[in-house]
Order: structure tokens, then C-alpha cells, then sequence
């Protein structure tokens, strides 16, 4: 299996001006608690789970697994938010280009995730693993049904 914590600090050394913490250890052991038999990670970033490009305190890891897409995040002081997206609950994606950073915009079925002070030139990287991945693994639900 990939290491999840490997491929955070190679996408934040690819892309340095994506607002991070030090905690990203932390954010990835949620994930890692949380992957089931068989997952593994194929592609993983970092970034602010947001609305407030001026908000740099809600840090998360986002990881896409050969089976769905997870944002995990460890609280300071105790506890952990997990977040998971299935390929039958995904909508679409937007993509912001703004001066400094950029953001992702994930809509599901249930709710809006935004992921927001992200390194301008890493969105089309992102965009394209999320993309490839929800358009293959949506035409296995087609024909499946």
C-alpha cells in the first residue's frame, strides 16, 4: 500500500503555496483508521475544508482510494471528523482559479464539500485524478444496473 503521509508531502512539494499545517500526520491516521479491506490510496492532497479563503485553521487531508474519496481531520484537542464520498453520491466538480489560490468545490447528493487555499497550479492535477476516477468508477455503477 502507498504511504497516505508520503503522498501529502510529495503534492506539498509539488505545490508549496497550498495552506497546510503541521498536523498532517494526524489528518492521515484518520484516514488510515478508516480504509477498509482491500481500499488502497491511489492519490492524496491537502488542504482548508471551507468556505473562507481567509480561514487557515481547518486543515484536512483528502485522499482518493480505489473505492471513494475520504477527507479526514483530526481536532486539536480531541476527536476526528471523517468525511467519505461514493461514486453513486457524487454530483460534480467545480474548479475557482483566483490570484493566489485556488479552490474545489465537490457536490454530492447530500452535501457541498469546498476545499479552498489550494496552490493554483495543483488544481488541474486534482481535477484530473478526481475526474478519471468518478467517470470510470460511474460507469461500473451504469452497467451494474
Amino acid at each position: 500500500m502507498t504511504n497516505l503521509y508520503e503522498l501529502v508531502v510529495a503534492f506539498k512539494k509539488r505545490y508549496p503555496k497550498t495552506v497546510t499545517w503541521h498536523r498532517l500526520k494526524k489528518h492521515c491516521g484518520v484516514i488510515l483508521k478508516h480504509l477498509n479491506p482491500g481500499e488502497e490510496v491511489i492519490y492524496a492532497f491537502a488542504a482548508q475544508k471551507n468556505d473562507n479563503p481567509l480561514d487557515f485553521f481547518s486543515t484536512c487531508v483528502i485522499a482518493l482510494t480505489n473505492k471513494r474519496i475520504l477527507i479526514g481531520q483530526k481536532r486539536v484537542l480531541f476527536g476526528y471528523s471523517l468525511s467519505a464520498i461514493t461514486p453513486d453520491m457524487y454530483n460534480d466538480m467545480s474548479v475557482y482559479r483566483g490570484i493566489i489560490w485556488g479552490k474545489i468545490t465537490i457536490d454530492t447528493i447530500k452535501e457541498v464539500v469546498v476545499l479552498t487555499n489550494i496552490d493554483t497550479k495543483g488544481l488541474p492535477e486534482i481535477e484530473t485524478n478526481i475526474s478519471e476516477f468518478m467517470m470510470r468508477e460511474k460507469k461500473k455503477y451504469a452497467s451494474e444496473n
